[in-house]
C-alpha cells in the first residue's frame, strides 16, 4: 500500500514537510494583509507606470497635465491587458505586447512572493490567492470602463472585466506553479514523452521568436536611412514615436517571425510574404521603416532558418528514447506546442487599426500555425530519427517459413507410401505368423494320423504341400538340430471316423442284429 500512496518524489525533497509549522505562524491578520497586497500591488504599480509614461510624453511635448495623465492612464492600463479601445469612434485593437508582458511578469512575481509568505505548499491552497488576484483585476478594469463611458476613449465593460481577470489568473497560476508543487502533480498524470515534447516545443517557439527578432533587426539596420527620416524634428514628438516603437517592438518581431516561416503579415492593403508581395501604404512609424518596398529574389533562402529551428528541436530530443517512433511522437508534441503558440502570438499581435487604409493589421494565424507545425515536425522528425540511437531488433522466437505447396504434396505422397509399406509389412508379418503357427502344429498320434490318411489322404497331402511351400518362400524352415517339443494331439474334426469308432461300430452291430 505504501507504493500506491507514494508521491513519487525523492526522500528529503518534500516541500510539505514544514507546512504545519508555516501554517501555524501565519495569523488571520497576516493572511489578509498578504492577500490584499497581492491583489492591489500589481494594480497600483501598473497604473503608476502607465501614468508616468504618459506624463513623460506630454511633458516633452509641452502639453503636460497631471490630471490628464492620470485620467488617460486608465485606458492605457486596459490596453496593457489587451482590451480593445475606441478612440473617437474608431477601434484600436492593435495593442502593444511589451506592456502586456510586463504586466504578466509583475502579477506572477507578486503571486510567487505571496505564496512564500503564506507558506502555501499545495495547489489547492493557492486557489484563493489566484481568485483574489484575478477578481481584483477584473473589478478594476470594470471600474475604469464605467468611468470612461462619457470620455473620448471608450471601452467595452464586458471586455474590460474579462480580459484583465483572465490574464491575471494565468499569470498568478504561473507564479505559484513552482512554489506549490504543481509540476509534480501534473507530471504524475502526464506522459513523460508528452512533457518532454512540451519542453521541446517551448524551445522551438523561443527559437522561432529569436529568428524573427534577427530578421527584423537585419531589415531595420539595412533601412536605417528610412527609419531616421520617419522621426519628427521636435524632441517631444520624436520621443513619443520612439516610445511607441519600443512598446510595439514585440508585435513587429511576431510579424517578422510569420514572414520568415512563410505566411507573412498584412497592414491594410499591404501584404508581405515569402511567396508574394502586394504593395500598400504604411504608417509613418520608425518601427515599420524596415518593411521592403518590393519583393526580392533571395527571400526564399530565409526558409533555411525555420528548418534549422526544426532540426534543433529534433536534435534536442535525440536521446529521449531508443525507439525512433517514440522520438517522432515527442517531435509531434513539440510541433503542436509551437503551432498553438503561433496562434496565441499572432492573435495578440494583430487587430483593428481605425477605419482607414491601415486597417486591419493581422497575421494569418491559421496558416501560420500549420506551417510552423510542419517546420518543426518534418526536419525535427528526420533529425530525431537518424541522430538518435536505435534499439537492436529482438531475435525471432519462431521461423516464419512460407508454406511450399510442392513440398507439401511431396511430403503427403511420401507419407502415403510409408503408410502403404507399413501396411504391407504388417500383412507379411501376419502371414509369417500364420505360417509359423501352422509350422508349430504338432504331429498327430499314430492312430489319428492313420485314420486321417485312410479317411482324408488327399486333403492332408495338399495341406502339407502348401505349408512346405510357404515355409520355403518365407525362409521359416526349422533347422535340423532343433528338437521340437512333442506336439499335442491334433483336434479331431467333427464327423471324423477313427479306428476306435470303427471297432465300436463292429461291436454293436451283432447286438443290433439280435
Amino acid at each position: 500500500m505504501q507504493l500506491l500512496t507514494s508521491s513519487g518524489r525523492p526522500p528529503g525533497d518534500e516541500p510539505v514537510a514544514d507546512a504545519p509549522e508555516l501554517a501555524a505562524e501565519v495569523t488571520p491578520a497576516t493572511r489578509v494583509r498578504v492577500l490584499s497586497s497581492a491583489a492591489l500591488g500589481p494594480l497600483i504599480t501598473g497604473y503608476a507606470l502607465v501614468a508616468t509614461l504618459i506624463a513623460l510624453v506630454t511633458l516633452t511635448a509641452d502639453r503636460f497635465s497631471a490630471t490628464g495623465a492620470l485620467l488617460t492612464a486608465g485606458p492605457g492600463w486596459l490596453a496593457a491587458y489587451q482590451v480593445q479601445l475606441g478612440i473617437g469612434g474608431h477601434p484600436l485593437g492593435v495593442l502593444p505586447l511589451l506592456p502586456t508582458a510586463g504586466a504578466v511578469l509583475l502579477v506572477a512575481r507578486t503571486a510567487s512572493g505571496a505564496v512564500q509568505r503564506l507558506g502555501l505548499t499545495r495547489p489547492r491552497q493557492a486557489v484563493p490567492l489566484i481568485a483574489v488576484i484575478a477578481g481584483a483585476h477584473a473589478l478594476f478594469g470594470l471600474v475604469i470602463a464605467l468611468l470612461a463611458l462619457g470620455a473620448p476613449v471608450r471601452v467595452n465593460p464586458a471586455l474590460a472585466f474579462a480580459m484583465p481577470g483572465v490574464l491575471a489568473a494565468l499569470a498568478a497560476s504561473a507564479g505559484v506553479v513552482r512554489r506549490c508543487g504543481l509540476p509534480h502533480a501534473v507530471a504524475e498524470r502526464l506522459d513523460p514523452l508528452a512533457a518532454r515534447g512540451a519542453r521541446a516545443g517551448a524551445l522551438g517557439l523561443a527559437a522561432l521568436v529569436l529568428v524573427g527578432a534577427l530578421v527584423f533587426t537585419l531589415a531595420t539596420v539595412l533601412s536605417m536611412s528610412t527609419v531616421d527620416n520617419l522621426f519628427e524634428p521636435s524632441v517631444g514628438s520624436s520621443l513619443g514615436l520612439l516610445l511607441l516603437s519600443v512598446l510595439y517592438l514585440p508585435n513587429a518581431v511576431v510579424a517578422a517571425m510569420s514572414f520568415v516561416t512563410g505566411p507573412g503579415f498584412t497592414i491594410g492593403s499591404l501584404d508581405v510574404s515569402l511567396v508574394g508581395y502586394r504593395g500598400g501604404d504604411v504608417p509613418a512609424l520608425p518601427l515599420l521603416g524596415g518593411i521592403p518596398a518590393h519583393a526580392a529574389v533571395w527571400w526564399p533562402a530565409l526558409l533555411v532558418l525555420p528548418a534549422a529551428v526544426g532540426a534543433l528541436v529534433g536534435w534536442s530530443v535525440r536521446r529521449v528514447d531508443d525507439d525512433p517512433a517514440a522520438r517522432i511522437r515527442v517531435v509531434a508534441v513539440a510541433g503542436a506546442v509551437v503551432g498553438f503558440g503561433c496562434v496565441v502570438l499572432g492573435t495578440l499581435a494583430g487587430g483593428r487599426l481605425g477605419d482607414g487604409p491601415f486597417d486591419p493589421v493581422s497575421v494569418p494565424v491559421g496558416v501560420a500555425s500549420i506551417v510552423a507545425f510542419c517546420w518543426i515536425v518534418i526536419p525535427g522528425g528526420f533529425v530525431a530519427f537518424f541522430a538518435g540511437e536505435h534499439a537492436p531488433a529482438a531475435p525471432p522466437t519462431t521461423l516464419d517459413v512460407e508454406p511450399d505447396e510442392a513440398f507439401d504434396d511431396e511430403a503427403a505422397a511420401e507419407s502415403e507410401e510409408a503408410e502403404e509399406s507399413d501396411g504391407a509389412e504388417e500383412s507379411e508379418e501376419d502371414t509369417s505368423e500364420d505360417a509359423s503357427e501352422d509350422a508349430d502344429q504338432p504331429e498327430t498320434e499314430p492312430d489319428t494320423a492313420e485314420a486321417d490318411e485312410t479317411d482324408e489322404p488327399d486333403d492332408f497331402d495338399e495341406t502339407a504341400e502348401f505349408d512346405a511351400e510357404a515355409d520355403a518362400e518365407l525362409g521359416l524352415e526349422q533347422p535340423e538340430d532343433v528338437v521340437l517339443d512333442e506336439p499335442e494331439p491334433r483336434p479331431e474334426p467333427p464327423g471324423a471316423v477313427t479306428g476306435s469308432t470303427e471297432a465300436s461300430v463292429d461291436e454293436k452291430s451283432p447286438e443290433d442284429d439280435r
